[in-house]
């Protein structure tokens, strides 16, 4: 999974890992973000059914680290959309890096 992005409010970042130069992430301690992680080219994340329940684990595991609360998640088969508030700066890439 190689590319994401947050938006919060009217402001929108994406971070994907191109050749192109990177936006600015927006990252707000206490303000909500929706992040989008997708399969490298969209490919498949998930196949079977115990990869959506690892991914659950992996997220509640990174979540308490590093101090994020998740609010809601929608997973497809090859991307997933995340609602969290970090507690901290730089809390939501920290986790989300974890997860790949």
């Amino acid at each position: 999974m190689r590319c994401w992005a947050i938006t919060c409010g009217l402001l929108h970042a994406e971070v994907c890992h191109s050749k192109l130069e990177r936006k600015p992430r927006l990252d707000v301690p206490g303000v909500a973000q929706h992040v989008i992680q997708r399969g490298h080219n969209r490919e498949v994340c998930f196949a079977r059914e115990e990869d959506f329940v690892a991914y659950v684990g992996w997220l509640h595991e990174y979540a308490v680290k590093f101090s994020v609360d998740v609010h809601a998640w929608v997973f497809m088969t090859n991307h997933v959309h995340l609602l969290m508030t970090p507690k901290y700066k730089g809390s939501v890439s920290e986790l989300m890096q974890s997860i790949q």
